[in-house]
């Protein structure tokens, strides 16, 4: 080994030449740029700190009236009376948004939403914006047939106690 240095070390050395300049190309002429972030306000652009904000500053107070306190929400057992259906809120899956947005769409009876077909269900979930998808998770069909046949007993042993 010490007979292959000796012979070939010029060998070695340029070897050792070329990857220090190959290694100097490529990391030296990388330098991390950093920029300083302005400091002055986004609004300053042009216009004096007095009139930038001026139409903020001349605008009307709001009113100062007492707010009245708002009723406590009303039962959802309460919202089906005022509107003759059911209360759309015993399937679980439906809270107070969607049994508004149902009653939107027409749906007020267990029985309707019992009676879906796919085509129905379809028409309907790509109605129901964020809640897409909820009526075929959470078995809207099926629970609303229980609660339509009024088999409570069936509904809360396939789905729990409301």
């Amino acid at each position: 080994m010490i007979e292959l240095v000796t012979e070939f070390w010029w060998v070695l050395v340029a070897a050792l030449l070329i990857g220090v300049v190959v290694a100097w190309l490529l990391f030296a002429n990388r330098r991390t740029r950093v920029e300083t972030l302005r400091t002055g306000d986004v609004l300053d652009d042009g216009a004096a700190p007095a009139q930038r904000n001026q139409a903020l500053i001349d605008r009307p107070a709001p009113p100062t009236a007492p707010v009245p306190q708002a009723a406590p929400a009303p039962a959802a057992a309460a919202q089906p009376a005022a509107t003759g259906g059911d209360d759309l809120s015993r399937i679980k899956g439906v809270g107070p948004k969607l049994v508004a947005l149902l009653h939107s769409l027409g749906v007020t009876r267990f029985d309707q939403i019992a009676g879906w077909t796919d085509a129905d269900i379809a028409r309907i979930d790509a109605q129901l914006g964020n809640f897409s998808g909820r009526i075929e998770r959470d078995s809207w069909v099926e629970q609303a047939g229980y609660l339509a046949r009024g088999d409570s007993a069936g509904f809360e042993s396939r789905f729990g106690k409301g």
